[in-house]
């Protein structure tokens, strides 16, 4: 079974930076995908990045201040924040794909992603 554990969350002043990450457990070797989405209060979850297995990235609409990486030795995901804005307050999940050749190329959908972390709480004030 597939475990997905978040950490790093936490307030923020305008402006600031913080560093997520996921570590995943369950899986044979590091051919899955994965990435993180967030959902504020009140609105739908949105994608903010993913990356291959391979290392390639995609960002949602994050202004070039998000950074996503992966270490495979440590099977853990990261994003790197910067330039944080109070819009940026959201809950963090990280997702991962099933696993397979199918799934080696990440993707923004979230009907892409099979498993889900509990969420990290990230809260940016002005």
């Amino acid at each position: 079974q597939v475990h997905l554990v978040e950490s790093g969350g936490g307030s923020v002043q305008a402006g600031g930076s913080l560093r997520l990450s996921c570590v995943a457990s369950g899986y044979p070797d590091s051919n899955y995908c994965m990435g993180w989405f967030r959902q504020a209060a009140g609105k739908e979850r949105e994608p903010v990045a993913t990356i291959d297995s391979d290392g390639g990235a995609s960002y949602a609409d994050v202004g070039g201040r998000f950074t996503i990486s992966r270490d495979n030795a440590k099977n853990t995901l990261y994003v790197q924040m910067t330039s944080l804005k109070p819009e940026d307050s959201a809950m963090y999940y990280c997702a991962a794909s099933g696993y397979g050749p199918s799934t080696y190329r990440g993707s923004l959908s979230e009907g892409h992603y099979a498993y889900w972390g509990q969420g990290t709480q990230v809260t940016v004030s002005s």
